[in-house]
């Protein structure tokens, strides 16, 4: 009976939205593993340093300043639902993406990937985005913090947590190896400062490098749900006002 209760408590764990990472008793060791050497003469700039050219977001809220991308909701410029800053050279299926971010700890950011524009006269503003993103804050304490995959505008809620090696199929999320831990986490996040991202996305497996260690590693086996290409936008969320920025923002077409 105990070994059973032991069983529930853990899965409800496991499967919790907010919950910290959760392990399975059969987890393999801690994975560590760095992020990919660019291969510079196969990637490509997806932002000038200038100006938004092959970018569209709300002009009030999206700008460069010293060379990076500046997003920022006021007071007076607050962000009607979640908003986002798109790119518009396409769509992108497997890929190896790079950007270094930094924010501030006020509101949470993210960075769509495989994502879809929704423009409909339902959407609460013209730069509204659905898919899987790379979560952006500004915290080094798990489970809330930068790298997590989130459905933003799904049902699925937090797919995979940071520190997690994880499956979702049939219907629920099955975590198998452990990434980095909370303590490892703490350390190489770095507050308040730039941070450096790889999103590498081949098929339906997805990992996230922080500073050059991975730390994210998952796969979806949705038939139904699996997002295999989409867009790229960068997010301000709704909420308290906040700023987020973004620089060296580099794709590399895995395809080619």
């Amino acid at each position: 009976m105990k070994k059973h209760l032991y069983v529930m408590v853990a899965g409800w764990i496991c499967f919790g939205a907010f919950s910290t990472p959760a392990f399975a008793q059969d987890a393999q060791p801690n994975i560590i593993e760095k992020a990919p050497a660019e291969v510079v003469e196969k990637s490509r700039s997806l932002f000038n340093g200038k100006d938004l050219t092959d970018w569209d977001g709300d002009p009030n809220l999206w700008s460069v300043k010293d060379g990076v991308i500046h997003g920022e909701t006021t007071p007076e410029h607050p962000a009607n639902g979640n908003t986002f800053l798109i790119c518009k050279t396409g769509k992108f299926a497997d890929f190896e993406l790079r950007f270094t971010f930094r924010c501030n700890d006020a509101n949470n950011s993210g960075v769509q990937y495989r994502s879809k524009h929704i423009d409909t006269a339902q959407a609460k503003n013209k730069w509204v985005v659905r898919g899987y993103q790379h979560e952006i804050r500004n915290e080094n304490k798990l489970p809330n913090v930068s790298g997590f995959i989130y459905d933003e505008g799904g049902k699925r809620g937090r797919l995979c947590l940071a520190g997690e090696k994880a499956l979702w199929e049939a219907g629920a999320k099955k975590v198998v190896g452990q990434c980095i831990s909370e303590e490892e986490y703490s350390k190489l996040f770095r507050l308040s400062d730039w941070n450096d991202v790889v999103i590498v996305a081949q098929g339906n497996r997805i990992k996230h490098y922080l500073n050059d260690r991975l730390i994210l590693d998952f796969t979806d086996n949705e038939p139904e749900l699996a997002l295999k290409e989409g867009i790229l936008a960068l997010q301000l969320h709704a909420g308290k006002p906040m700023w987020a920025e973004f620089k060296n923002i580099k794709i590399r077409d895995l395809a080619k």
